[in-house]
């Protein structure tokens, strides 16, 4: 078990089914589903801030009550919420003098961990503005810069890359490869699934506080779909097909393409055109969620 950074076993509380995960060292999953599905329960669970009422939770081959085992979490809430008046500079060092507090100066200074995090963050040029004036996209900087105070070792971040533009989330997209690139375990959810493809190993998939579909994005991603334009509805889809705005389409596991076209020419299909493309972890998310 040490050698996971954090290791969830079983665990069961409100909201969440006796669900399991192992992150690795350097690893960064994701976790997606609908609303509802249990994604903020887990990541608090994770985070030790929600204490299950089964199952058990361990960071670095200590059970997450331990003191020392919190020590190597960082957590980024949902929504975060920071002293409006306060400059990004006093509102670190305001968090990095609990930290300190737990450990002995000068290796955890907070002056020191204040200057690594606005570094690691790209804050800097952000660190004397009141917290009031900060964009979105430098409020969930922030986040970050206070989560990985005195460079955690597990990161635990919810919705972290939601409602950003593209050049702010290819930026936190960056510097989460980095500081993975580095050793730092991170467990991520999002709203919108295709905000991870680019940066999760890995994917767990809830629905329903239970995980429904997991395992490496490449091989979730894997999965190929073939899809045909037709000239008219389709009076009856051929076995494995389902009814599209444009026609109709179908996974090609277990097929070939050429296989499922001439299904298509046996039902008496008009086929104007079809094409080949790769699933998407929305597209997966939706599947689990219509398959109830």
């Amino acid at each position: 078990m040490t050698d996971f950074a954090l290791t969830l076993s079983d665990v069961a509380v409100r909201g969440l089914r006796g669900v399991s995960l192992a992150l690795l060292p350097g690893e960064i999953a994701g976790v997606v589903g609908p609303a509802g599905a249990g994604k903020t329960t887990l990541l608090q669970v994770a985070a030790g801030c929600l204490r299950p009422a089964r199952g058990e939770a361990w960071v670095w081959g200590r059970r997450i009550t331990d003191a020392v085992a919190r020590r190597f979490i960082g957590y980024a809430p949902d929504h975060p919420v920071f002293p409006l008046a306060a400059r990004v500079r006093e509102a670190l060092v305001y968090y990095a003098r609990l930290h300190a507090a737990a450990d002995p100066p000068p290796e955890r200074a907070p002056l020191r961990l204040v200057r690594e995090a606005l570094e690691l963050t790209g804050l800097g040029a952000a660190a004397e503005l009141p917290v009031r004036e900060l964009g979105h996209a430098d409020v969930q900087r922030l986040a970050l810069a206070q989560a990985i105070l005195g460079r955690r070792r597990v990161l635990v971040l919810d919705e972290f890359l939601t409602n950003l533009d593209a050049i702010a989330r290819r930026d936190l997209r960056g510097r989460m490869a980095r500081l993975a690139a580095e050793g730092v375990a991170i467990l991520i959810t999002a709203r919108d699934p295709a905000a991870l493809e680019r940066l999760a190993a890995r994917a767990l998939v809830l629905r329903e506080g239970r995980v429904v579909r997991a395992g490496p994005l490449p091989a979730l991603l894997g999965e190929r779909v073939l899809e045909v334009i037709l000239d008219g509805p389709p009076p009856e889809p051929p076995p494995g097909f389902r009814i599209t705005d444009a026609g109709i389409e179908a996974p090609l596991a277990g097929r070939t393409v050429e296989s499922a076209l001439a299904l298509c020419r046996a039902h008496r299909l008009a086929v104007r055109a079809s094409r080949v493309r790769v699933k998407s972890l929305e597209e997966i998310v939706l599947e689990t969620h219509d398959t109830r």
